[in-house]
């Protein structure tokens, strides 16, 4: 599980497809203090450290995985959100995470308002239902608050920290956005099917 505050900033060091697509990430992470088998969310996807260097780790990541995500469009040099799996007694600051991408959203419209960007985002239409506004969503990892919602768009602004500090502030039009609905949103929506 995960809270959507990203730690790091990772960059793409290697890709090789062989079966699986395996990745080499740089991190600022203290590799000697991650495991084998550790789980990092990068991008917001929810992977499997497979070795270890002094600055980088690698991940296997399957065929599903890749269709279900814009990880196919990782690039060398392509610079991703990290976030280490919580332990227990560390501060939620964001919402609970689980890093299993329900879908990917469209970048449509970008517009600054202040110091922020106001980005609004098409999801796909299975996944709108889930989407309200002021409740949660996580974007290629990151957890925000939804301002608003028209149909399958909906607005998000990035405030400059949020900009700074994760790969939103290299945000264009037309990007495709891992999408993690709000896990609750998921339950209560399944509960009102049932009747």
């Amino acid at each position: 599980m995960f809270t959507g505050i990203v730690t790091d900033i990772g960059t793409i060091a290697q890709l090789d497809q062989q079966g699986d697509l395996r990745a080499r990430i740089t991190t600022s992470y203290d590799t000697a203090g991650i495991d084998l088998g550790a789980s990092i969310a990068s991008d917001g996807v929810c992977l499997t450290v497979i070795e270890l260097g002094a600055d980088w780790y690698d991940v296997q990541i399957s065929a599903e995985t890749v269709s279900k995500t814009n990880l196919a469009a990782w690039v060398l040099g392509k610079r991703v959100n990290l976030e280490r799996a919580l332990k227990v007694g560390d501060e939620l600051g964001g919402h609970i995470v689980s890093g299993h991408v329900d879908g990917i959203a469209e970048v449509v419209e970008l517009r600054d308002e202040g110091d922020s960007t106001r980005v609004t985002l098409r999801a796909p239409q299975a996944l709108a239902r889930f989407i309200a506004t002021k409740g949660s969503v996580a974007l290629n990892g990151v957890s925000l608050t939804v301002n608003d919602v028209q149909g399958r768009d909906f607005g998000i602004n990035f405030i400059p920290h949020t900009k700074e500090m994760t790969t939103w502030g290299d945000v264009k039009l037309g990007d495709q956005v891992n999408l993690e609905i709000d896990t609750l949103a998921r339950y209560v929506a399944r509960l009102h099917e049932a009747g």
